[in-house]
């Protein structure tokens, strides 16, 4: 008797298990899967299958908005496309150095003419500072390449070198001088008309407008190129990016007054001479990627993983978003309203974007920080 009644003890605590449990978590939002791994370790073992095997941890886009006036406070939300929900995260706002800025889709940065502070940890739980570079630059490219960050161009044409490249070494914390960009870049050396994508040892520098493209390797301190990544008469404007380490470009069709279709290409060749297109945008999105902008000279791109994320700088209300799949034979387009932008505040606002590979682990190690919350804000069919 006393036997069975112990078997009943356990049926009753465990009512949910096996192929069950890892289904209903298929539905559990990311961040509530945290504490799920508490409840026991049969639970612990059905989330991490569940993830492994059902629906797996998707890149996360982080949306970082910055008010214009003093105290220049910044909050931030992240779209978790597995979850398919908006995430307020509540941390201490980033001590303000000068506009916040990000570049090639993970890093996060602050300059002035006297600091340097940037971040490509996934939730900014850390944060690098460093001296100003030499030359001081208020619109540069930036990069960070393995453990060097590039910054060049984007200094004024008043005493400093336009042109100039100087790499900040993360193990030594030094600046050093390169070679100047190519003088072919002179009247585009700045984030504003260039767009940068970065792999394991180079960084890439496309001209927006006319698909020129060059290289470079921090460590070599030299320049290669050009590249030439027009797609043809009609895209008036396009980025760069990688997507599982594949070179792709997303391109404007159309002119700035009216877009009529992006589309996208994957780059392929030692002199990236090969390009295939690979997608095109539905026109219901391209509608809602031009929202209410007279004219869209450009869109911002982030990529990581098999996701690309686009919007319009002018008119960030909708935020785009792809799976490319099949390794690139198959791509699914979707749309997501910005939560950043919908927040009920009438304050101006500096939106910057970034993708973080965000699981299990990083979230632990954000909570564990004891200054850090994750609340769904809205879910997102």
């Amino acid at each position: 008797m006393a036997k069975h009644q112990t078997v009943v003890d356990e049926e009753e605590e465990a009512p949910i298990h096996g192929d069950v449990l890892e289904a209903i978590l298929t539905h559990v939002p990311l961040i509530d899967l945290v504490p799920a791994c508490h409840v026991s370790t049969s639970w612990k073992g059905a989330v991490f299958s569940s993830l492994r095997h059902l629906n797996p941890v998707k890149p996360w886009l982080i949306v970082h908005a910055q008010t214009s006036r003093y105290p220049y406070t910044t909050t931030s939300h992240a779209y978790d496309p597995r979850s398919h929900v908006w995430v307020e995260i509540e941390q201490p706002s980033i001590k303000y150095v000068s506009i916040l800025r990000s570049s090639h889709s993970n890093l996060l940065y602050m300059l002035s003419p006297f600091r340097f502070v940037f971040s490509s940890d996934p939730l900014q739980l850390t944060w690098h500072k460093a001296v100003a570079p030499l030359v001081w630059r208020p619109d540069p490219i930036l990069a960070l390449v393995g453990e060097r960050v590039v910054i060049a161009g984007g200094a004024c044409d008043f005493g400093d070198d336009p042109l100039a490249v100087e790499t900040y070494d993360l193990t030594t914390r030094a600046w050093d001088t390169c070679d100047d960009m190519p003088a072919i870049l002179k009247d585009s050396c700045a984030s504003t008309w260039l767009s940068v994508a970065v792999d394991k040892t180079k960084m890439y520098v496309m001209e927006k407008c006319s698909g020129a493209t060059h290289s470079f390797d921090p460590i070599t301190k030299t320049w290669q190129g050009p590249y030439d990544l027009r797609l043809g008469q009609n895209v008036f404007s396009s980025v760069i990016g990688f997507i599982n380490d594949r070179m792709f470009v997303v391109g404007l069709v159309g002119e700035a007054e009216n877009v009529k279709s992006v589309k996208m290409w994957e780059v392929k060749g030692e002199m990236l001479d090969m390009k295939i297109e690979v997608s095109e945008m539905p026109k219901e999105l391209v509608a809602k990627l031009k929202g209410q902008s007279p004219r869209v000279t450009s869109i911002g791109m982030n990529s990581m993983g098999n996701f690309v994320f686009l919007h319009n700088p002018s008119d960030p209300a909708e935020v785009i978003v792809c799976e490319v799949q099949n390794g690139g034979s198959f791509c699914s387009w979707g749309s997501v309203g910005n939560a950043a932008v919908d927040d009920g505040s009438r304050i101006v606002k500096n939106l910057v974007y970034t993708c973080a590979n965000v699981g299990l682990g990083e979230l632990h190690q954000a909570l564990r920080s004891g200054d850090r919350r994750f609340t769904i804000k809205e879910e997102m069919e």
